[in-house]
């Protein structure tokens, strides 16, 4: 008997956009599981920094890489890919669709297109430039990077510094871009992929942004990056929602400029996510609210 297809539905988008709540409808449609493609979701000690499902979405469906790392543990898509593999492999003995969701595109291309090994990275080339990130600021690794490696700096979040961090480690070490370890070609995988892209007009996608970084303030963000404050320098703790709080719990500025900053650089990193999927032109996109269109499409692009 011949083997029936198999199909990877992937939904992305930027932040607040109601990938989670999308992902959950169409994954009891199809009576599957969820795979996240969220960079930060996967660390226990970060919960309402990073909106992860909560309770009842968990037990609505079962997600994979959620609060599956310390925030101590070093993680990357490179990893990422090998372990989503092997989930995808296990599922697909039982399953015949798998959701993945998330908003970390190098995630996401990860699982569809592979990377390259990545070349091993002396302990002391890690440490110097975590040090220069340390005394500089982000600006001096984004200028190494556009120096060292514009093609990877044209397409990477500039904000987050563990990404940037990682790409000169890998030019330190070995002289060589970062980008040119990248896969440009496509590796075989076990499945087809059902792209989808979650949007909404920029207003009305600020509008989202600002309220979940009010309900995560009331849910007691401050507290929780005080409680992690040990980790400070962890590449996870570098993000947005987190590293604006530090100034502030050092003594300085105000909890009203630290919130309008999460705001302004969520929306910012929003806008980045957005020119990451716009230049892909297998998503297709709909507006968070058709859901029904889009179970439809799905069932179309199976069937057909």
């Amino acid at each position: 008997m011949e083997e029936s297809k198999k199909y990877l539905i992937i939904i992305a988008g930027p932040t607040a956009i109601g990938k989670t709540d999308l992902a959950i409808k169409v994954a009891k449609e199809f009576e599957t599981e969820i795979i996240s493609a969220d960079a930060r979701q996967l660390y226990k000690e970060m919960n309402i920094g990073t909106a992860k499902p909560d309770a009842q979405q968990l037990a609505a469906v079962k997600h994979h890489f959620i609060d599956t790392l310390s925030i101590v543990e070093n993680y990357n898509a490179g990893k990422f890919e090998t372990d989503a593999l092997k989930v995808l492999e296990e599922l697909y003995k039982m399953k015949d669709v798998v959701v993945m969701a998330g908003g970390s595109g190098l995630y996401i291309n990860a699982v569809r297109f592979g990377i390259d090994e990545m070349p091993d990275i002396d302990t002391e080339i890690r440490n110097a430039i975590k040090e220069d990130f340390a005394k500089h600021g982000i600006a001096f690794l984004q200028e190494e990077l556009l120096r060292s490696d514009p093609e990877y700096h044209a397409k990477v979040d500039l904000a987050n510094p563990s990404r940037l961090m990682r790409a000169l480690e890998v030019f330190r070490a070995t002289g060589i871009p970062y980008s040119s370890f990248l896969n440009k070609e496509k590796k075989p995988r076990p499945f087809d992929e059902i792209y989808i892209g979650l949007n909404t007009d920029r207003k009305q996608l600020y509008k989202r942004i600002n309220q979940r970084v009010d309900t995560m303030i009331q849910d007691g963000l401050e507290e929780e990056v005080r409680s992690l404050m040990s980790h400070e320098g962890t590449n996870a703790m570098q993000t947005v929602g987190y590293r604006e709080w530090f100034e502030y719990i050092d003594g300085n500025g105000t909890k009203e400029a630290v919130i309008e900053a999460i705001k302004q650089h969520t929306r910012n990193y929003a806008k980045r996510q957005l020119t990451w999927f716009n230049r892909d032109e297998k998503i297709k996109w709909f507006f968070p609210f058709e859901k029904d269109a889009i179970l439809d499409y799905i069932s179309e692009r199976r069937n057909g």
